[in-house]
């Protein structure tokens, strides 16, 4: 069994016990949290598919912990004019379990 959840923003293909990582979430770690924008859900080959969402289908998770993604370095350069730029970010992310897939 399998759905495709919406998480600010972003569809996910979640199974139940996988982690991923998505955008930060409020909330402390260790906390549940339900997401109830499911688009699509495979129940052994049965497939209901929502407009936009299918009525009654939630995703219920746990919050493992709240950590920072690897650093992007921005650099700009235009030769010849003695413009350099250096940037870098480092994305928020959560990453959370997947606990429960319901109907």
């Amino acid at each position: 069994m399998y759905a495709i959840v919406n998480i600010a923003g972003q569809q996910f293909k979640v199974v139940k016990d996988q982690h991923i990582f998505v955008h930060r979430l409020q909330g402390d770690e260790g906390a549940s949290i339900e997401f109830d924008n499911v688009l699509l859900v495979d129940n052994g080959g049965k497939i209901s598919v929502g407009a936009p969402a299918v009525k009654g289908a939630k995703v219920s998770a746990k919050i493992v912990s709240h950590l920072k993604g690897d650093k992007v370095i921005v650099f700009k350069k235009k030769r010849r004019k003695g413009y350099k730029k250096k940037n870098g970010h480092r994305q928020s992310f959560t990453k959370i379990q997947i606990e429960s897939i319901t109907l």
